[in-house]
């Protein structure tokens, strides 16, 4: 089963990716470093969410 923070994590990553792609466009270093700011925090939310869960099959 998928945990929820998986699924979050994963949006808020692809989130950044969009967010740095359009910030790259447009020249706004800002938005664009906010993007990277994202995706990693999506990946680590994400990767916690995987662990969680494989902890929880490994218990049951």
């Amino acid at each position: 089963m998928v945990d929820k923070n998986e699924i979050k994590g994963g949006a808020k990553e692809l989130g950044g990716h969009i967010k740095e792609a359009a910030g790259r466009a447009v020249g706004n270093e800002r938005l664009e470093a906010e993007g990277v700011v994202d995706q990693a925090e999506g990946k680590t939310q994400k990767n916690y969410g995987k662990v969680k869960d494989a902890v929880k099959d490994q218990l049951s």
